[in-house]
């Protein structure tokens, strides 16, 4: 985040009820990002931070932004709609949304160092992240793979966009009309969305986003 946006986001950070943190459910791989990062203290002990992400929140709120909840020792700290940034000892804890998932769940020290956080082990992203260190090169291949299916939904993508502009009120008088070089049939398309939004997804899960593929894939 730059400086002014972190500040704003620090704003919106309400104190957090001591709750209990709940445990992961098996049910709730997609529904639900826990990262977590351990963080040492000036009295020698450690501090655990986890930042616990509930997909559905979003869904219900008339902003269609949803919120993150941070624990410390496993009792709820503080809460903040998305993008949150949490001040912490030491730097801060940034989290933002994509449309697929998270972007952003990062510990940035008062230096400016970065560090991701550590998703739960049996969350989607836990688990993304075990196929990372145990087969690396089928990993490699899946977020190539991943890139690809993106770079070739935003090519078919765009001309099909243009032709539709072109057909506006405003733009046609003025330019003409355009027809797009590409036409897929229905099914195609269909086939070509779906795969990019697993791409999109696959991505979400290791805190990858382009800001173009990713948003207009």
């Amino acid at each position: 985040m730059h400086g002014w946006s972190r500040r704003r986001a620090v704003k919106r950070v309400k104190p957090g009820t001591g709750r209990e943190l709940k445990p992961f459910r098996w049910w709730q791989p997609f529904s639900r990002s826990l990262y977590s990062v351990v963080l040492g203290r000036d009295d020698g002990r450690q501090a655990v931070y986890v930042v616990d992400v509930p997909h559905r929140r979003r869904f219900f709120a008339n902003d269609g932004k949803g919120t993150a909840d941070l624990y410390l020792g496993g009792r709820h700290q503080a809460e903040s709609k998305l993008p949150a940034a949490f001040p912490i000892s030491g730097g801060v804890i940034e989290v933002a949304e994509s449309p697929f998932g998270l972007k952003r769940c990062h510990y940035v020290t008062a230096g400016g160092q970065e560090y991701p956080l550590i998703p739960e082990h049996t969350s989607a992203e836990g688990r993304r992240a075990h196929l990372a260190r145990t087969h690396p090169a089928l990993s490699r291949a899946i977020s190539v793979t991943s890139v690809i299916l993106l770079v070739i939904s935003v090519l078919l993508l765009i001309p099909q966009l243009i032709e539709v502009a072109f057909t506006l009120p405003p733009v046609a008088p003025s330019f003409g009309t355009f027809v797009s070089p590409i036409s897929l049939p229905a099914w195609l398309n269909s086939v070509i969305g779906i795969g990019a939004g697993l791409a999109s997804i696959e991505r979400a899960l290791r805190l990858r986003h382009n800001r173009f593929l990713d948003t207009i894939g």
